[in-house]
Order: C-alpha cells, then structure tokens, then sequence
C-alpha cells in the first residue's frame, strides 16, 4: 500500500490527512482534526507549540487504530515563526504568534539601518511587519535570554519534525519567508545576519521539499507502539503546498490560495527582484523543484473570522454559511475596505474596525451583519483582481482565469464574486490544498510520481473543480473603479 500521512498546520486549525493511490488516482481521509489557539500570557501572544506535537501524536495513533502504519510523514504550516533551542536540545520557550506585538515597528527601525532596496536585493521578499527578520531584530534589541542562549533556529515544522526524529534542518521554501534567505547565492545571507548579530551557526542546512528528513526516533516509537516511520522535508510553508497541489495543466498559471490569508500569484523559475517588484511590494517564495512563488500576501478571511469572533462575543452566534447567506442578500457596492490596510492586522473588534475605515473614506457605514459581511467579500474580491493584473504585469504573461484552492472555496459567493471581478474564469479545488500538496511532494520524494505535472495531473482526475464563470460585467466593472478610487489603490 502506498498509505502515508500529511499534517496541515493552519493558522487556526490543524489536520491530520492519510492519503494513499488507488487505480491511478488519490483517496484522502481525515483521521484528525483539532483547534489550533494561540494563547495570551501577559501581553506576549503564543503558538501552544507542545498541544500541537500533542496532536501531531494523536494523529499517529489514530492511524494505528485503523490498522496503519505510513510509509512516511510531511508537517507544513504557515511561515515565519521559530522556535530556538538550547545547548543541551531544549525548547527555550513557546514560540512567539506573528500577530504578536512584540515586533511592531521593528521593520521600519530597522529600514533605518538598511534601505528597504538593499534588503530586498538579498532576499526578494516582500516587506511584512511580522517576517521572521524583524522579530528576530526585536529579539536581539530587547536582549532576548533566549536568544543569547539559543544554539539552533528551527521555524514550525522544523521544530515539530524535531521533537519526532531528534534531527535538525531547516527547509527551503519556509527559510526564504524569514527574508534572512539569499535565492540568488542559495544560502541564508551571511551579510543580514552579521548586521543583525545573529551567528551564522544558528541557522541549518537547508534542505529541499522531498528531502529525507530522519525517521521516529525510538522514544516515540515506543511511546506510540510505532515502527519507524519516515520523515520527509515536505513543501513545508503551506502556500507552498498548496501550490504543488494546483490541478494545473498549462506551465503558465495564476493561483489563489485562499484561507486565513489569500496568496495570489504565480509559479516562476527565476525569482523576480526588480525595483519594480520591491515597489510593489511582491514576494519570491520558495516552491518546490528550486521553483519560486511569484505573489502577494492579502488579509484573506480573516477579517471575517475576526468579525465572527467579535459577534460571538456580544451572543450573535452566526455560522458561516449563514453569514454568506446574509451577505447575498445585502445591496451589493454599498461601500469597500482595503483588506491590506494596517488597521486590520491586529486581533479584535473588526466590525468597528471596517466601520471606522468606511466613516474615514466617506462611504456609507455598513450597519447590518449581512451588509457589513458583503463589504468585507467584495472588497477581498476586487483585491484579488488588483493583484491579478499586478502578478501579470511583474511576469509577463497574461493568464486565461483563475485557479483557487484552499478552505476559502468552501464560500462560494466569494468564488464567484471572485469570478465576476476579475472577468475570467475561476476554477475552484480541491479544498485540502496544502495537504495534498504535502501528500504529492512525499510520492514524488518516494517514486510514486515522476515530477510535480503528473501529481498535478492526478490530483486533477481526484479531485472535483467547479468553475465558475463570471457575471453582472458591467456592475462588477464599475464597482472595481470605485473600490481603486476609495482604497487609493489607483
């Protein structure tokens, strides 16, 4: 059998997924599920690292429930955070959550030092408060203990792969987010790190997706009743994943993958580090075969999720598909955000938030659930068309429509006002994009697949896609004008 397991760390839920081939095409089953919480100590934010390795665990077990042993294991999860690890192999202490506030502006202090072109002429990535670079940078000016103490940078996956086989890497396409990466020498830059005051020692070997990454090391296997299970470096920044799982059959392709964050973009050979592309403030991620990700980062859904959150808190219980519903039937255009906009990065009452943004813009001010929800979607939709046309401009090429994966399909309004925005096409699947991807790379990494475009090929005769064709041209047209003109994107 060809059963192997792939765990999917999102930002807030993790999965665990057996995948195995049958007759030619893919069969996937969820064995685990679990909340992924970042908890609140003090005014420090963060990941439950040790509840995920818990589950991680429980994952396993469930799949020796059922009889199964993996012929391997791949771990991906969102990009930039770390954990360090002392002297004698320990954790030094939870790793911090992206949205903490520790790291606030330490990108524009630290742009003070060094020029935002010098930064993005070494590492092609797009300038975000949170990268790893500017919560390390906070770290080394707060005289961080840990950080003096620390022996080896791990991010999430590395650090999860650690605790199950005792052996430390670092993998490539989640080391290119830190922007401490250099794609062009292929190696953590040597010239950011001693600016910095980090020793080049604390950063690892990089290793490729697909790589071999150690087996579970005999304490687990005896505390799990486990044999000893192969470990893969895995496309391990999920968007990577989820971009090796693109049903893609044509080489020139733009995808969106779409969940707590939308990332849209393309799959190029070459990264892209123009003054162009740093003025845009476009990104180069690491992809699996040395591929890049051509992209840019979008707030995504949550916005919506923060906004349901917010509700809850005030005993309007709403379920997504009844916040979609409420959506639908809202006026459509009342009024726009710019879903990257600073004002939204931050955990808390979203809906005064978007309320706030639209009374400064002179807009309408969505009072009603559904309105407000319908603003939030048309805005994200309208920003994907904005980024589209960008993503085709730094390129080159020019792309028929629109491949979306991700847990954001399951919003099907979304897709389609998606559709309607940019005027093509959108070709919406599969939903467990960066496990499937996960899956592929370690079939590929085992000789199941000859190359990425046969997994592709596969997962595309697996997996259902609806498409979705545009509608209302003219009304989407014009409202896009207004969204450009009320968000200054023009």
């Amino acid at each position: 059998m060809s059963d192997i397991l792939a765990f999917d760390l999102g930002a807030s839920s993790g999965r665990a997924i057996l995948g195995r081939l049958k007759d030619g095409k893919i069969e996937t089953e969820e064995l685990h599920r679990f909340p992924n919480d970042p908890v609140q100590t003090g005014d420090r934010l963060h990941w439950d690292i040790l509840r995920l390795y818990h589950e991680i665990k429980q994952g396993l077990l469930k799949a020796k429930l059922k009889g199964i042993q993996p012929l391997s294991i791949g771990i991906d999860s969102w990009a930039v955070d770390y954990g360090l690890i002392a002297a004698d192999g320990s954790l030094l202490s939870n790793p911090l959550h992206y949205r903490d506030s520790s790291s606030a502006g330490m990108m524009e202090r630290l742009q003070e030092e060094l020029t935002p072109a010098e930064i993005f002429k070494r590492t092609g990535i797009q300038f975000l408060p949170f990268n790893t670079i500017y919560q390390l940078y906070a770290a080394k000016l707060n005289q961080s203990p840990q950080l003096a103490a620390a022996k080896h940078f791990l991010m999430i996956p590395d650090l999860l792969r650690y605790f199950l086989t005792g052996e430390m890497h670092n993998e490539f396409s989640n080391a290119t987010t830190t922007q401490l990466y250099n794609p062009l020498k292929q190696q953590w830059d040597g010239e950011l790190l001693q600016h910095l005051g980090l020793p080049q020692s604390l950063f690892g070997q990089v290793l490729q997706p697909g790589s071999p990454a150690g087996n579970l090391q005999p304490s687990v296997q005896e505390e799990l009743g486990l044999g000893p299970i192969a470990v893969h470096a895995v496309a391990e920044h999920d968007t990577a994943s989820a971009v090796v799982a693109v049903p893609a059959l044509e080489r020139s392709f733009a995808y969106l993958s779409c969940g707590t964050w939308s990332l849209l973009g393309t799959e190029i050979q070459e990264p892209i580090m123009t003054a162009e592309a740093e003025q845009l403030n476009f990104t180069n991620e690491g992809g699996f075969g040395g591929t890049y990700r051509l992209l840019k980062n979008i707030m995504g859904l949550w916005i919506l999720q923060e906004s349901r959150r917010e509700w809850e808190r005030s005993g309007q219980n709403y379920s997504f598909p009844e916040l979609v519903k409420l959506a639908g039937e809202a006026p459509a255009f009342t009024a726009f955000i710019d879903p990257d906009d600073p004002v939204f990065m931050a955990p808390g009452d979203m809906p005064a938030r978007v309320k706030e943004y639209c009374r400064k813009t002179n807009q309408p001010v969505p009072e009603e659930v559904g309105t407000l929800v319908r603003c939030i979607l048309e805005s994200l939709a309208f920003k994907y068309r904005y980024v589209l046309e960008l993503t085709e401009r730094l390129s080159g090429q020019q792309f028929n429509g629109l491949h979306m994966v991700g847990g954001g399909i399951h919003n099907t309004l979304l897709c389609q006002w998606t559709a309607n925005a940019i005027g093509k096409p959108v070709w919406a699947g599969p939903a467990e994009g960066s496990a499937i991807g996960n899956l592929a790379v370690q079939w590929i990494a085992r000789g199941e697949f000859a190359d990425i475009w046969e997994a592709r090929r596969v997962i595309r005769d697996s997996f259902p896609v609806t498409i979705y064709g545009p509608e209302q041209g003219e009304a989407w047209y014009d409202g896009y004008g207004r969204f450009l003109e009320i968000t200054a994107l023009r």
